[in-house]
């Protein structure tokens, strides 16, 4: 049965230009679909997995596999978990992206049946996987996730009744908790208590989320402008590029103007904030990438900020 017609558009790295090899800009530019269609991405630095109507490929510079018998994805740079029916299993990166997988996996589970809407990955029966060690870690009891998703360096858990959970680092504020200890087990995000919660994201070392009514909540690091609030990185690139368009090296206003207010930007974001959209647009789903913050409204459009030196 062929994929639901969709077009999929991808910005920024490309894998060929991960790999070394001439790639096709900063784009946007269309992920190629062929007769089968694509129903789902999951992309990693350098390479890429799609759900076509015919299973899993892999894609990466100069090359297209399947990989038959597998459901889901979790790519990262060192390895790649996959899951089918009866497992989970882990392959290094480099056998992930040979002629076929072969030899030992770096890691594998059992699986017991599940029904047909099981939880996508990481969730996994009593825990969730990570696409590098140690590959699963357990939830607690109380913990009924419906949906899970890994930052660099925290987690977050989206509960039955759409209250958000977090744990993990939380240097940058990324965990929502008001303070920047880590957690080690998920812990409620009391701010959002009572909000109930459609979607969560978790990037670098920043975090999202969508209430039911279509609000979108934002914290941790804003270092590039990912929360969408005034960042002095940003406003410092401005200056300079207004700068060298004047051709002046001396204070120019607006790095004055920039100096004074210094006090207003925000560097971290420890609670999470309700962030106003143009026109009060109402969210439907969010991803966070590393540094860089991308929205889908219910009307079907897409907005990014953050972070845009390869493109966004």
């Amino acid at each position: 049965m062929a994929a639901p017609a969709c077009l999929w558009l991808v910005f920024g790295f490309s894998p060929e230009e991960a790999a070394g090899e001439p790639g096709p800009g900063p784009g946007p530019w269309r992920l190629e679909a062929g007769p089968e269609g694509i129903s789902r991405v999951w992309p990693a630095w350098s390479y890429v997995v799609v759900e076509t109507g015919a299973g899993l490929e892999v894609r990466s510079a100069g090359l297209r596999r399947p990989l038959p018998g597998w459901a889901e994805a979790l790519p990262s740079e060192t390895h790649l978990v996959l899951r089918g029916a009866a497992a989970a299993v882990a392959w290094r990166r480099e056998a992930a992206l040979g002629a076929a997988l072969q030899g030992e996996p770096a890691w594998s589970r059992p699986l017991p049946p599940e029904p047909p809407w099981r939880r996508p990955l990481p969730l996994l029966p009593g825990g969730f996987a990570t696409p590098r060690p140690p590959f699963f870690t357990a939830l607690p009891a109380g913990v009924r996730a419906r949906r899970l998703v890994l930052g660099t360096e925290h987690a977050l858990a989206l509960g039955a009744a759409g209250e958000v959970f977090s744990w993990g680092g939380g240097r940058h504020g990324q965990l929502g908790h008001g303070q920047l200890e880590a957690e080690l087990q998920p812990r409620l995000v009391e701010a959002l208590a009572g909000v109930p919660m459609r979607a969560v994201a978790a990037g670098g070392w920043h975090s999202a989320s969508v209430s039911e009514a279509g609000d979108l909540y934002m914290w941790g690091w804003n270092e590039s402008g990912q929360l969408a609030l005034p960042s002095k990185a940003l406003a410092e690139e401005r200056a300079r590029d207004e700068d060298k368009g004047a051709g002046s090296t001396k204070l120019m206003p607006c790095q004055e103007q920039l100096a004074a207010q210094d006090a207003a930007f925000i560097s971290i974001q420890a609670f999470p904030a309700l962030l106003d959209l143009p026109q009060d647009l109402e969210v439907s789903m969010v991803s966070c990438g590393s540094r860089h913050t991308a929205v889908v409204t219910r009307g079907g459009e897409l907005y990014t900020w953050g972070w845009g030196a390869i493109a966004l």
